[in-house]
């Protein structure tokens, strides 16, 4: 389980998270959601060690997260940012190779392989593997990135906006893939998200954030209520079920 407890980071004079603490459901696909500059990703980014936080901390596993090494960290927990800068020119089967660097160093054995090969064939990547990422249209380099998190093999993934430059077919393919990781490999996946509606279709558990803190949070069809989305966006949206599903119309 990943646990937050009073987590704060502040740039300049603004506090971009503000006392969070919320638990993260093991084997569960959570979903930050929120407006701009609400601090998800600033969030995710302490969760994951990669920024560090000015108080609070941050336990995973029962393990202050400050008290893994690095090596150990990148076993536990794999995370895909934003914005991805990759100066080399690598192909898709070289970048996602790039997962089990905390296994093999470098030095790929055979069933680090065979984790690369099945990463690219589940992004459906295979008749992509050998082309080079800057000649790839930006929802390829994508799913090439997210392959490379998958090929790590942690039992946490940190995603922040995942659907970033995919289409209609690959957002869903994105999410489907990710719901199947937590159901049939018991993955605990924690996503940002700026869609409320893949948030709602495919999340077991969701986060808001506004201005820094957590105001609200629980599971679907707590948090997928009109007065519940009008406290977070300052909009008003409505809510229709469609196939069972609770659909946000806010246009």
């Amino acid at each position: 389980m990943v646990e937050v407890k009073q987590v704060s980071k502040r740039y300049g004079g603004k506090k971009v998270v503000d006392e969070v603490s919320l638990s993260i459901p093991r084997r569960q696909l959570t979903s930050l959601i929120g407006p701009n500059g609400a601090g998800k990703s600033t969030l995710l980014s302490i969760m994951s060690r990669l920024i560090p936080k000015d108080s609070g901390e941050v336990w995973i596993d029962g393990k202050e997260i400050s008290r893994y090494r690095t090596e150990e960290l990148a076993k536990k927990i794999s995370i895909l940012k934003q914005s991805n800068h990759i100066a080399a020119r690598l192909t898709v089967k070289e970048l996602v190779s790039f997962g089990r660097f905390p296994y093999s160093r470098g030095r790929l054995t055979r069933q680090d392989n065979e984790y690369v090969r099945e990463a690219i064939h589940y992004m459906e990547l295979d008749d992509l593997q050998h082309r080079y990422l800057d000649e790839l249209s930006g929802g390829q380099r994508q799913r090439a990135y997210i392959a490379m998190v998958l090929a790590q093999d942690t039992d946490y993934i940190f995603l922040d906006e995942p659907l970033n430059n995919l289409d209609m077919k690959h957002s869903v393919q994105m999410m489907k893939v990710l719901r199947n990781l937590v159901d049939q490999l018991d993955k605990t996946i924690v996503i940002v998200m700026h869609d409320i509606n893949f948030a709602s279709c495919y999340s077991d558990y969701i986060v808001a954030l506004k201005d820094g803190k957590v105001v609200s949070e629980g599971d679907v069809s707590t948090m997928m209520r009109s007065q519940v989305l009008r406290g977070i966006y300052d909009m008003d949206v409505h809510i229709q079920t469609i196939e069972n599903r609770r659909i946000c119309v806010y246009f």
